[in-house]
């Protein structure tokens, strides 16, 4: 894919960010975006989007402060925004999208792509917003000798507070209030904006999200690396009250460290509203607490 074409699927970038391909593997190339700091980056954050958006997601378009991309590599931090599979440069070759397990794999790969090309400084630390934190998950609990600093992620819980029946399909994204909440949290112009970054969710997508709860379940044990969790105050697809959140912590017996923030005045997707600077700040934070404890 040609550095034009890249740019015109991708959208609007920011100042500094940048359209790229990486190899997916057996999958094919992925599309994604990237900022990068002057210099040796402090470590590197690869962002993983959520069902129906894409990678600009994480580089929001109504407000300079919405952007983890610019705001990232102003803070000495490479960031790499993934298209996952069946979004973007793969959508026509993966029409159906992958399984969690197979997005995993692919996962792996793209990420070992980051680390033989481009310097990563202390390593690389996953951040996911909603679909993308079930692959988070997935990756951490077998990273195959990729190795992780840690997982930040918004949206994603492991029981949900809505009935399967009313979790989202191929040919919608289900209720508008659940994904956004209400409209004060977002800068203004913010539905225009994101047009370009809404996506037909692939079907394997939708067929995985009933199977989730289970498959946390199934791969908790086996996260290994340290979790920080945020739902944001106006969320209403997960269930985040303290009996749930303790279930979940029980499950997460081998993560170093677990940790809940409940972000005040945001809806669910958080790294479009106004509460995206903080959020953004708070998971960028808990990345140096991570590297700290790597050594």
């Amino acid at each position: 894919m040609n550095t034009d074409a890249a740019v015109a699927a991708a959208g609007s970038l920011s100042p500094g960010v940048r359209a790229i391909t990486l190899d997916g593997g057996v999958g094919g190339a992925l599309s994604a975006l990237i900022a990068e700091p002057e210099g040796t980056p402090r470590a590197t954050v690869v962002a993983v989007h959520g069902g129906g958006m894409r990678a600009g997601y994480f580089d929001g378009q109504s407000h300079p402060d919405v952007s983890l991309l610019t705001l990232g590599a102003r803070l000495g931090y490479t960031v790499v925004a993934v298209d996952r599979p069946g979004y973007g440069l793969s959508a026509g070759r993966l029409p159906q999208g992958q399984t969690l397990a197979e997005q995993s794999v692919t996962m792996r790969t793209v990420l070992a792509d980051v680390l033989a090309n481009r310097p990563t400084g202390a390593g690389l630390f996953l951040l996911a917003h909603s679909y993308g934190g079930k692959l988070a998950f997935t990756c951490a609990a077998d990273p195959l000798g990729v190795p992780l600093l840690g997982l930040d992620i918004s949206g994603c819980g492991h029981r949900y507070a809505v009935d399967p029946a009313d979790l989202p399909d191929a040919h919608q994204h289900a209720h508008w209030t659940r994904n956004w909440g209400r409209l004060r949290l977002y800068p203004p112009h913010t539905f225009r904006d994101s047009a370009p970054l809404i996506a037909p969710m692939p079907s394997l997508d939708c067929a995985e999200a009933a199977r989730w709860p289970q498959c946390f379940d199934e791969l908790a044990a086996q996260v290994r690396v340290p979790v920080r969790l945020t739902f944001a105050e106006h969320e209403t697809w997960w269930r985040h009250d303290e009996e749930c959140v303790a279930d979940l912590r029980a499950r997460l017996t081998s993560a170093p460290r677990f940790t809940v923030n409940r972000l005040y005045e945001a809806g669910h997707n958080i790294s479009l509203g106004w509460a995206a600077r903080t959020y953004h700040l708070r998971a960028l934070a808990f990345l140096e607490e991570c590297v700290a404890a790597a050594g």
